[in-house]
């Protein structure tokens, strides 16, 4: 197996999580002191990213890899996650792009960006309001 594709299915791991929930899992393939970056912030720690795969009144019910790239030790993925806002049983599906750096077989650095905007109003908890410029 080449670094690309030990790199792609660690990436894969740590998506799954997100539907899993299983926090070893998300131990194994990302470092405690991962660095994240997305939507104007810039954050340090697995406790973020665990944070994410814990939210309450939100699940995960599945992502789809829509597109996944591969090279040394960066993996881009373009992932739709499909959401449930649990008090309520609406669905709404999220696009997302991200981008991560990987060594040694865990996720040290990522960057992102997702509809969250889209998701909030597909989910009934935001009113989409025309946007005028």
């Amino acid at each position: 197996m080449t670094e690309q594709e030990r790199n792609a299915e660690v990436v894969r791991r740590y998506l799954r999580t997100f539907v899993t929930k299983d926090l070893d899992e998300l131990r194994a393939v990302v470092a405690e002191d991962v660095e994240i970056y997305g939507s104007g912030a810039a954050v340090r720690g697995r406790q973020f990213v665990e944070a994410a795969v814990l939210s309450p009144g939100v699940t995960v019910l599945e992502h789809e890899i829509m597109e996944l790239f591969a090279a040394g030790d960066r993996v881009v993925v373009s992932v739709a996650n499909t959401y449930r806002r649990d008090s309520t049983g609406a669905t709404a599906v999220q696009s997302a792009c991200k981008m991560y750096r990987l060594d040694s077989g865990r996720i040290i650095q990522f960057w992102g960006e997702q509809d969250l905007y889209g998701l909030l109003c597909g989910l009934g908890m935001l009113t989409p309001v025309p946007i005028e410029f």
